[in-house]
């Protein structure tokens, strides 16, 4: 009986562990997202790009059609009726008039290979310059990528200083009403707390809106992992330029490249041009039938164009594209000093930051933490006001504030230099350790 019980039991209690089962996958906590590094964001801003797409299309245009300017033109088929009567009794007969002839032909242009070749160079050259251009785009989806990511990082950490004072500001509300009812304070006291905080909510709603945009700001380089945590942040305090070889970096940098291959489009045109000033010959067969009482006819032609007017085509053409190559190089000298100039002044202002941001995390924002300490111990020992606590924390609020801002401006210089050109290195900059309001 005891067997009989116990055989009976057991599907019972499959069926009940398999509903346990069941419910405890589905009241199981969903895992947490990975944190998105600044690397992981700009890869995917980089594969999400139609941009880059457009380029790698026009590169292959330039290419294919690089392949056809360098063949000979088509061959020009030819059929002809000749000398056809059209009045008398032998009109439009095709074989009584011995003059009447129906010709078949092919003519071909004899474009010289030096031609061929320097319309084919050109083209090529157009793919290199497009090319570069992908660079100069990477260069500036990492960049704005890096910009977006910086953005949300240093608002959530704004956001997370509010936060960390509005705590402190109800406490100091519960103070406040404590010693109020123990006949230690007064209303104004409390009513005073009280006002601070909310006016610490409005900061926060302010801060609030700042993370919500700079989350649709990430979203349209990364998509739906914009609202994943973020990791910590890239180290701003290193970047890839040297001042003592700044001109020669600049020079193979993307922007000036792209000026360069303008450059070299510009002096492969010159020589189309010069190719031009030699005329391209035609040859023409033809094969003629007339009527059956007379000789079919064979006949060969050369055509000549005659350059008679060079000085005011030829080499006019030649001229506009030599003018055309001098400025593309101008262009390039004075956008490569400009780029020079702002790249110095942004090394300096970056700098000056750094410097900046030292002095605040080692003296500025411990002395304003130090004074609210202080400030709260006077208070509770009833000698000083709240009005005295307030402005303490207050003054500590924007310290820190003005500290994570600077901290954000040079996060900025930052991905501006990091990245003037495409960042290929396997591993992109690795995450720093994160900032005390983040800890």
């Amino acid at each position: 009986m005891a067997i009989r019980n116990a055989a009976r039991a057991a599907p019972r209690r499959i069926a009940l562990t398999v509903v346990a089962a069941f419910l405890g996958t589905l009241s199981a906590p969903a895992p947490a997202e990975a944190p998105l590094t600044l690397g992981e964001a700009q890869r995917s801003a980089v594969e999400r790009s139609r941009q880059l797409a457009a380029l790698d299309s026009s590169i292959n245009a330039a290419r294919e059609m690089a392949v056809a300017a360098g063949q000979l033109p088509d061959a020009v088929a030819k059929l002809q009726l000749n000398n056809l009567p059209v009045n008398g009794e032998d009109r439009f007969s095709l074989t009584r008039d011995f003059m009447t002839m129906r010709s078949v032909g092919v003519m071909q242009e004899l474009t010289r290979a030096e031609k061929r070749q320097a319309r084919a160079d050109r083209l090529e050259r157009e793919a290199d310059k497009s090319i570069v251009e992908k660079s100069v785009t990477i260069a500036a989806i990492q960049r704005d990528t890096a910009l977006a990511w910086l953005d949300r990082y240093f608002a959530e950490a704004t956001a997370a200083i509010v936060d960390e004072q509005s705590r402190a500001a109800e406490a100091e509300i519960e103070a406040a009403e404590g010693a109020y009812r123990a006949g230690r304070g007064n209303l104004a006291d409390v009513l005073t707390a009280r006002s601070a905080l909310f006016a610490l909510d409005d900061r926060a709603s302010e801060i609030k809106r700042r993370v919500s945009t700079a989350r649709i700001a990430l979203a349209r380089w990364v998509g739906e992992r914009a609202g994943a945590p973020l990791a910590g942040r890239p180290p701003i305090d290193a970047i890839r330029l040297d001042l003592h070889e700044l001109d020669a970096d600049l020079a193979h940098h993307p922007e000036i490249a792209v000026l360069a291959r303008k450059e070299e489009i510009a002096a492969a045109e010159v020589r189309v041009a010069q190719a031009n000033k030699k005329a391209d010959w035609s040859i023409e067969l033809m094969y003629s039938q007339r009527g059956p009482a007379y000789s079919n006819m064979v006949s060969v032609g050369i055509s000549v164009p005659l350059q008679w007017d060079q000085k005011n085509r030829q080499d006019r053409e030649l001229a506009s594209k030599l003018a055309m190559l001098d400025q593309a190089r101008a262009e390039r000298e004075d956008m490569l000093r400009a780029h020079g100039a702002e790249v110095r002044a942004m090394i300096a202002e970056w700098e000056n930051n750094r410097e900046r941001s030292a002095r605040y995390a080692r003296d500025l924002v411990p002395l304003a933490s130090e004074r609210t300490q202080a400030t709260l111990s006077a208070y509770r020992g009833a000698k000083a006001s709240i009005n005295d606590v307030l402005m303490a924390r207050r003054n500590e609020i924007e310290v820190r504030v003005q500290a994570l801002q600077l901290e954000m401006d040079t996060g900025r210089l930052w991905a501006r230099l990091y990245f003037l050109a495409p960042d290929t290195s396997a591993a992109p900059p690795a995450a720093a350790t994160p900032t005390k309001e983040l800890q």
